[in-house]
């Protein structure tokens, strides 16, 4: 999509900031804007050190800067609703929020969508290419929390409303968006412990930050309770559940998601096309550096068990260009390995399967007897367990699931997910398992707070229940059974969202005609 340069006046286009809709504007503390003065010439530098050899620096630079920007989506008749801006930060956060926008532009809005890292820049531009090539979507990096470069950002885009999503705020963007009288909305609002105890070291940030928005959507009720805590008002808050549920999906994998099919016959065609129907296959999703090791020693381990000699791995790195690395890792194990993107077929001696490939996480997923979602063997957070589930694919995990751990709890809660030291897990059970006593199975109901405590042993936990499974396959699909119910269950939470946020802006539009006729009787 062409750019085009931002106007000169940078506030003639915004709604005026003299007309009292009845929100205080809470200026941002002084220290905290010196203190972005002078860190945004370092940002500019530490862009160009990350990305001055790609193609697209310069755009990268212009946007977050200031200088240059997509057109505005295109307003398609007199249907359209206004521009909404959404912030994701990186690839989890798009990946979370894209179910919340498709429901937007089906019902008339255009969207601004804008991400922090690269990563999340691709997904954003992949996810939504058709949407961005007929202009019901524009695509940026975020401005920096620079005043006038937000001034001049907003004035381009004219939004009705920002959303941000999870945890990402900025104290200068908040301001001006109060200024302007442009409702601020964070949706899926979840702020861990950790974070929690972040934001309480700049109170005066954070209190500025929770005042100036006009709603939070939390997760959960702790989340929502931490944001009263740095200085939301009870009234701004609303707990709707976690997006995380909602099923998100690659058009690629349109036809592996399709509800109109059953999940076992969806299974069973993938087992056909890729040859693995007489064998226990078990995928290693999302992974980071470090989780690879783990899962390739493992599946040596599982290869060591005549009954499960013939098992395949399928590997699926989080980040593309950890891909070759992967590649080579597995070939130092002396692991027979297959890759997709040399078109290789899964063959009878194939041991690995690297899924080198992008939009197709929910086919490996489907394919797969059992998962396990990475960036929970290190320190990531967790990525979202509720694809694997949505398939009917029981999960493991390992004990970083920060990012997640609502959804971790309640799928442990029905057997679905297993975790080490999770006071929720009940395992699934069948009347002629070999499994029936489980790795743990705490005698008392679980407490509200889960306790979790690393051990030495927690890998071993985890590698003996994905040996569990593969090992009983109906006992899988039992877990695996329960995880997909869960799953259709919570699916309201994308509707509940969506009203509190149309609900917000259509307040906030129903308000500017009155304070604009009692300002201009004023002035009579």
């Amino acid at each position: 999509m062409p750019s085009s340069h931002v106007p000169s006046d940078v506030s003639s286009k915004l709604t005026d900031p003299s007309l009292d809709t009845g929100q205080t504007v809470h200026d941002t503390p002084l220290y905290y804007q010196g203190l972005i003065s002078i860190i945004k010439p370092l940002y500019r530098l530490q862009v160009w050190r990350r990305s001055h050899k790609r193609e697209n620096y310069q755009q990268e630079i212009d946007q977050r800067f200031g200088k240059q920007y997509p057109p505005r989506p295109v307003m398609h008749g007199s249907s359209h609703k206004g521009v909404i801006w959404c912030h994701a930060v990186s690839l989890g956060e798009t990946n979370t929020v894209a179910p919340l926008l498709d429901m937007l532009l089906a019902h008339g809005y255009q969207i601004w969508l804008t991400n922090t890292t690269q990563t999340g820049f691709a997904r954003g531009a992949s996810r939504f290419a058709s949407e961005i090539a007929t202009g019901q979507m524009s695509h940026s990096y975020v401005p920096v929390d620079s005043p006038a470069v937000i001034e001049t950002f907003l004035s381009h885009v004219q939004p009705i409303a920002a959303l941000f999503v999870e945890t990402e705020l900025w104290a200068n963007i908040l301001t001006k968006l109060s200024q302007h009288r442009i409702p601020s909305i964070l949706v899926n609002g979840r702020l861990s412990l950790s974070s929690f105890q972040s934001y309480q070291k700049i109170g005066a940030v954070s209190a500025s930050m929770m005042k100036n928005l006009t709603l939070v959507i939390a997760q959960d009720s702790d989340s929502a309770k931490r944001f009263r805590q740095l200085g939301a008002h009870s009234a701004q808050i609303r707990v709707a559940g976690s997006l995380k549920w909602v099923i998100n999906t690659p058009k690629a994998d349109d036809e592996v998601t399709d509800r109109k099919t059953p999940v076992a016959l969806q299974k069973s065609k993938l087992t056909e096309e890729f040859g693995t129907a007489s064998r226990p296959v078990w995928v290693a999703a999302s992974t980071h550096d470090g989780e690879e090791a783990i899962a390739l020693s493992w599946q040596q381990q599982i290869l060591s068990s005549p009954a499960l000699a013939e098992a395949l791995l399928i590997i699926v790195p989080r980040h593309p260009e950890r891909f070759d690395a992967v590649a080579a890792l597995i070939e130092k194990t002396g692991l027979n390995m297959a890759r997709r993107s040399d078109t290789d077929a899964i063959s009878a001696d194939t041991n690995v399967y690297l899924a080198d490939s992008m939009g197709e996480m929910m086919t490996w997923y489907a394919l797969a007897n059992v998962a396990f979602v990475g960036g929970s063997l290190v320190d990531v957070g967790g990525h979202n367990p509720v694809e694997p589930a949505s398939v009917a694919t029981p999960v493991v995990m390992g004990t970083y699931t920060q990012s997640c751990q609502n959804v971790v709890d309640t799928l442990s809660e029905v057997g679905a997910l297993y975790q080490p030291n999770n006071d929720w897990y009940r395992p699934i059970t069948t009347d002629n398992s070999k499994n029936q006593q489980s790795i743990e199975q705490p005698n008392a109901m679980p407490h509200k707070k889960s306790s979790r405590k690393r051990s030495a042993d927690d890998n071993a936990r985890l590698y003996q229940q994905l040996h569990n499974w593969l090992s009983d396959l109906p006992l899988s699909i039992r877990a695996g059974q329960a995880g997909a119910q869960m799953t259709m269950q919570q699916q309201a939470v994308l509707v509940r969202q969506f009203t509190m946020i149309e609900d917000t802006i259509e307040q906030r539009l129903t308000q500017k005609p009155s304070q604009e006729r009692h300002l201009s009787q004023e002035r009579l």
